[in-house]
């Protein structure tokens, strides 16, 4: 299948349509910064009409039997797992990241459909024992109404289902905005929803490189009751702040900064890998939950450092479709320029380059927005790269003496949504091999709030309703 047909429209209320005023905006390839599509710029105007189609659909689907939902979304499953490399493709195109790892992230993506496919119909309510006689106490669960969401670049296919999943399968209706960066697979998204038989309105894309725009139709529309967002803290603050005003419900996750401990007793092998894996194999850094802040024991750094930059110096960097690609490019010009400033700086204040450190230029990766896998040693904490989320392929090392004292540097830290750590044996919290559709997801402190995924991630859509019966 292919996005050609839809790549100059949007879907609202069923239909596949542009812009009111007409404006347009260009997705470019990261790895040669080529375009690759015009989409509609959606004004004020297109989003409003979406709630508007979203409020619409909203009775009927709600009323919808939840073993109906539940047939909807498996078949959106069982079309996106046919369809697989289709997307894959377009996360690849839009995105940069390696074509392998965009269809793993696709398989994933698919099977937050399949988990709440059958959630929908295990959705309980109670029936209460009353304080007094002549009354029975129920409490049920209904759909909170308009869901405005709102998702990043990095996975443009992930952050998506388990956002509109969990919302479609408790009976609300919803209005999309993906990343303007990453939009083509949230049509094809769009499109497999339409062939599923889900009815027109209750799922809308709009494509819009003013988030502010989308955003603040989704504060004032009085139809939207909740608004789940993925993205950056500041943004999750201001977005809080005007959902106050009518007290709409919220869901975020916003930045980490994950530190992945390496203890004296680990495996330092696999303690190696795993810190290739999760600093570097996913997106090329940016993701929120990768590993930030790399601390090794002071007794084996001599041991795991050599091992760690060895095994960094010889990933591949190349565009998604080459073959043995593992770091595609960066998103845009300006996360490049971040990292690139972020790296300069801790150079300045005294941290060594073991490996990296510079954009990657040669040949034909001249034209994209390629930055070479990069471990810096001799880190302080004060330094912003250790502080920052780096959004990118830099590992910051630093090391301690005892596990009380690297438990106090992890946890000095406004943000909280993973942490990784080796040691007899490994563990890793929230770590990326545990991350699953069957348990919650979600941060603490500035990391955000609610949770998705596991039979909570379909409560964030629910309000709950007691009901007492006088008999």
């Amino acid at each position: 299948m292919s996005v050609v047909g839809e790549r100059s429209r949007m879907y609202i209320g069923g239909a596949w349509v542009g812009a009111a005023t007409g404006n347009t905006m260009v997705v470019t390839n990261p790895a040669t910064r080529e375009p690759l599509a015009e989409l509609p710029d959606a004004g004020r105007e297109d989003v409003w009409r979406a709630v508007d189609e979203a409020a619409s659909a909203f009775p009927k689907w709600a009323a919808t039997p939840a073993i109906e939902r539940g047939r909807i979304l498996y078949r959106i499953y069982s079309l996106m797992t046919d369809r697989r490399d289709d997307l894959a493709r377009a996360i690849t195109q839009e995105n940069g990241k390696p074509f392998d790892e965009a269809k793993r992230e696709v398989a994933f993506a698919t099977g937050y459909f399949s988990w709440f496919a059958e959630e929908a119909r295990r959705v309980y309510g109670d029936i209460v024992p009353s304080p007094v006689p002549g009354k029975r106490l129920w409490v049920i669960k209904q759909p909170i109404g308009v869901v405005g969401a709102i998702t990043p670049w990095n996975f443009p296919a992930t952050m998506v289902t388990r956002k509109i999943a969990p919302a479609l399968s408790a009976g609300c209706t919803v209005v999309l905005k993906p990343a303007s960066a990453t939009p083509l697979t949230a049509l094809i998204l769009a499109r497999i929803c339409e062939d599923s038989g889900l009815p027109p309105g209750v799922f809308n894309v709009v494509t819009s490189k003013s988030a502010s725009v989308v955003g603040q139709v989704f504060l004032e529309h009085e139809s939207v009751r909740k608004i789940a967002f993925t993205g950056s803290t500041e943004v999750g603050k201001r977005l809080m702040a005007g959902a106050s005003q009518q007290l709409k419900r919220v869901s975020f996750e916003l930045g980490g900064n994950a530190p992945f401990i390496v203890f004296e007793d680990a495996d330092l092998a696999a303690a190696a890998d795993g810190a290739v894996a999760i600093k570097f194999l996913r997106v090329a850094g940016q993701s929120c939950i990768c590993a930030n802040r790399v601390y090794v024991q002071q007794s084996i750094a001599d041991r795991f450092i050599p091992m760690f930059v060895e095994r960094v110096k010889a990933l591949r960097v190349a565009p998604g479709f080459d073959a043995g690609a593992q770091i595609g490019p960066l998103i845009n010009g300006e996360i490049l320029e971040k990292v690139d400033s972020l790296v300069q700086s801790a150079v300045r204040q005294g941290a060594q380059v073991a490996a990296g450190g510079t954009r990657v230029t040669e040949g034909a990766l001249s034209k994209g927005l390629f930055y070479a896998p990069t471990v810096l040693t001799s880190v302080r904490e004060e330094m912003d790269v250790a502080r920052e989320e780096i959004f990118g392929p830099v590992a910051p090392v630093m090391t301690f003496k005892d596990e009380a004292e690297v438990i106090a540097r992890s946890n000095a830290t406004r943000f909280g949504l993973a942490a990784y750590f080796y040691t007899n044996g490994m563990v890793g919290v929230n770590d990326p091999s545990g991350y699953t559709h069957e348990i919650p997801f979600g941060g603490f402190k500035e990391s955000g709030m609610g949770r998705e995924g596991g039979h909570q991630g379909i409560e964030e859509y629910m309000e709950v309703k007691s009901i007492s019966i006088g008999m």
